[in-house]
């Protein structure tokens, strides 16, 4: 035992890093009670785009195990990964269901986002887009991304509903409505009460309550499986899901799809993985003013496996928060995340009966989480604009690629009327390019 211990220090620097290996176990055990909610949460929003949730199950957990272990053991940072709630919600929604993309093609749209993020990240030019691309768009990425996911939970918990002349309230006579908005003030009652767990409790209850509670079809809204527990079968058919046939043939449509999931991955996961490395005193100070480049290169190499599993892209959790608030300084914390998501794989048949009633809080609250961007909102109109566009136009139409072509033009219309193209760099005029592209080809297909 003590050998073992002399191991881990040496390996993980537990003790440069002033921490303790029962301090990193907490770590560990901290976030991943704060992130578990994605293994049932991340199968209910890809079923939207015709992928069976149990196969979804397996993948979540393979490439949260996957992404995690190897920021652990090579960035060895108090960093976890699993498919990104952001990405998950583009792929199924955005790709597959907006533009029409079969799964397969969407998977290998996932592929080159990953391979052109790994790319970006074993170079400098991720920091040199970082530093150039214009706070504005990024910021409305961010919150246009947090409106669409509380709308789909919105309308996957029945409290909003669809209807010809847009979204409407549904009726409080319904239990499972009344259940939903429970929901969402247990989220925001755990959170407030800074409890690690409390998205995961907030579906464990609701699931519980949803064995009473009937939905509008007059069933119960949770249906237990007859066992809890079994054995896992890897969906095979997901290993190297591509079609890189139709993904060629239609490039004109796909890729500026491709750049837009790279746009919102490469920003999301930057942010993420900066806060948490500043919070945890690995980043941004005197000693250590940059973000170790492994971690970057982790974070990428991550996105690559997520595609090849057959899942979206992998990329670093701010739940990670949670364990650097715990003491969790190195990537101890982070392989004992990959060892319990790893352990959870027999329990696919529970995770799959968690209804929708119970993730769906869960969405609107993410969302809403996301939208607390607003605070950094521009004061000049010409920057503040552009993401309020974004932000309008996505809760209006609930079409994300439209906000994000319609932000970019409307922030170079902007600049050119205030005599400032000359600074723009050529990253923007190639992405005006390629969404004006987009939103021909879109029409007419």
């Amino acid at each position: 035992m003590p050998v073992l211990r002399s191991h881990l220090d040496r390996f993980f620097h537990i003790t440069q890093r002033h921490s303790t290996i029962s301090r990193e176990i907490i770590a560990g055990l901290t976030i991943f009670g704060s992130m578990a909610y994605i293994m049932a949460v991340n199968p209910a929003v890809l079923a939207a785009a015709g992928l069976a949730r149990h196969d979804m199950v397996m993948t979540t957990i393979a490439g949260a195990v996957a992404g995690t272990l190897i920021m652990a053991l090579w960035a060895r940072l108090p960093l976890a990964l699993a498919p990104a709630m952001s990405s998950n919600v583009l792929f199924a929604q955005v790709i597959v269901q907006q533009a029409h993309v079969n799964p397969a093609t969407a998977f290998t749209i996932v592929l080159f986002s990953g391979l052109c993020f790994t790319l970006l990240s074993i170079t400098k030019l991720r920091l040199t887009i970082i530093h150039s691309f214009p706070t504005s768009i990024i910021l409305g990425i961010q919150v246009a991304i947090g409106a669409f996911i509380a709308r789909i939970g919105l309308i996957e918990a029945g409290i909003a509903i669809p209807s010809p002349s847009g979204l409407s309230f549904a009726s409080l006579a319904h239990p499972s409505v009344i259940l939903a908005l429970m929901g969402i003030l247990l989220c925001l009652l755990l959170q407030l009460l800074r409890i690690p767990a409390g998205l995961l409790l907030t579906m464990a209850g609701l699931t519980l309550i949803g064995m009473v509670v009937p939905g509008m079809d007059g069933r119960t809204l949770t249906h237990l499986p007859p066992h809890i527990l079994d054995w896992p079968h890897y969906p095979r058919h997901l290993l190297f899901p591509f079609d890189f046939k139709d993904f060629f043939q239609h490039l004109g449509l796909v890729l500026p799809i491709t750049l837009y999931v790279l746009l919102s991955d490469f920003f999301d996961a930057t942010g993420t993985m900066l806060t948490v490395t500043r919070h945890a005193g690995l980043s941004g100070t005197k000693e250590h003013p940059d973000l170790d480049p492994r971690a970057f290169t982790a974070d990428g190499a991550a996105s690559v496996i997520g595609a090849l599993l057959g899942t979206c892209t992998v990329s670093a959790y701010l739940e990670s928060l949670t364990g650097a608030e715990a003491g969790g300084r190195t990537g101890l914390s982070a392989l004992i995340v990959a060892i319990l998501f790893a352990a959870s794989c027999v329990f696919w048949p529970l995770l799959t009966a968690i209804p929708a009633i119970a993730t769906a809080p869960v969405l609107v609250f993410v969302g809403i989480m996301m939208l607390s961007h607003l605070r950094d909102l521009p004061s000049a109109m010409e920057d503040a604009f552009p993401p309020l566009c974004m932000l309008l136009i996505t809760v209006v139409t609930g079409n994300f690629m439209l906000s994000l072509a319609c932000g970019m033009l409307l922030y170079t219309a902007t600049a050119l009327i205030k005599g400032k193209a000359r600074t723009l760099p050529p990253i923007i005029w190639g992405l005006d390019g390629a969404f004006l592209c987009y939103m021909v080809l879109q029409g007419r297909f």
